[in-house]
C-alpha cells in the first residue's frame, strides 16, 4: 500500500516496491578493449557498491560501454515488460549484429527536458544531483546511466517526462509497469534502499519514493544472468566464426 505525503506542493508517495546482489560472469575477451578504457574512466571514490564513470552520455565511448553490459533501460526488455523492444532485438544489439534505433520524438523530448526536470527536482527537494554513469563493483556487466546521483551517493533519481497516461499513474501513486524493472536494476547496481521517481510535467510534478523489492529483483537478476550468458555465448560464436 502507498502512503501519500505532501512536500512543497509536490505529491510524494511511499510504496513497498524494491533489492539484491547478483551473480554471473562474462566471457573472456568479450568487449575486451573496454576494460582498459573503464579503468581510465574510474574516479577516486570510497568503497561504494558501484564505481562512477565519467562518460559523457551519447558519445561513442558511452555507447560502447553501454553495449558491453546490461543497463537499466535494458531491464524491462529482459523481463518482457518493454512495449518497445523484444529480447531478441536486444541480443542483436549487444552482440553488434544490429545498430541502435534512432531516437523517436518522445525520446528526443525527454532528452531535451531532462535538465529542466532535474533542476525542478533539486528546487523541490533541496537534494543536489548530477547525471552520472555507474557500474557494479561485483559484476561489471551491471550498469546504469543515472539521471541524477547526489555527491554522497545516497540519493538516486530517475526522471520521466511522460504522456498523460503514465503521469496519471504516477499521480495515483503507481510506477508504470514498464519502468519498474529499470528502477530495481538501478537499486541493485547502486546498493541503495530507494530511488526517487520524478514524473515531470510543466503544470504538475509527482515524486514517488520507490523502495527495493527483494523478491522482484531476485527474478530480475536470474533473467539478466540468463540473458548475459546468451550474449557472451553468441559473441564468442561470432568471434570463432569470423576467425575461421
Amino acid at each position: 500500500m502507498f502512503k501519500k505525503i505532501s512536500l512543497l506542493n509536490t505529491r510524494i508517495f511511499y510504496g513497498k516496491l524494491g533489492r539484491v546482489s547478483i551473480g554471473g560472469s562474462r566471457s573472456e575477451g568479450l568487449y575486451f578493449y573496454m576494460a582498459a578504457m573503464i579503468q581510465r574512466k574510474m574516479q577516486n571514490q570510497s568503497q561504494e557498491a558501484f564505481v562512477r564513470l565519467n562518460f559523457e552520455q551519447s558519445t561513442g565511448d558511452w555507447l560502447a560501454w553501454r553495449r558491453g553490459g546490461i543497463g537499466a533501460s535494458d531491464a524491462p526488455v529482459v523481463m518482457g515488460l518493454s512495449p518497445w523492444q523484444k529480447e531478441g532485438e536486444l541480443l542483436l544489439l549487444k552482440t553488434g549484429q544490429k545498430a541502435e534505433r534512432p531516437a523517436n520524438g518522445a525520446m528526443e523530448r525527454g532528452k531535451r527536458l531532462e535538465p529542466v526536470a532535474r533542476q525542478a527536482y533539486v528546487a523541490h527537494t533541496g537534494i543536489a544531483v548530477e547525471p552520472v554513469c555507474v557500474q557494479s563493483r561485483r559484476h561489471d556487466w551491471m550498469r546504469a546511466s543515472l539521471d541524477g546521483l547526489s555527491a554522497d551517493g545516497q540519493h538516486v533519481l530517475e526522471i520521466k517526462c511522460p504522456g498523460e497516461k503514465d503521469h496519471s499513474l504516477a499521480a495515483g501513486g503507481r510506477v508504470p509497469e514498464k519502468y519498474f524493472p529499470q528502477l530495481q536494476h538501478i537499486l541493485a547496481v547502486t546498493g541503495l534502499a530507494e530511488i526517487h521517481y520524478w514524473s515531470f510535467r510543466f503544470d504538475h510534478t509527482v515524486l514517488l519514493k520507490v523502495e527495493r523489492d527483494e523478491s522482484f529483483i531476485a527474478g530480475l537478476i536470474e533473467k539478466e544472468i540468463d540473458f548475459w550468458t546468451k550474449v557472451c555465448a553468441t559473441a564468442d560464436g561470432l568471434a570463432a566464426f569470423t576467425a575461421s
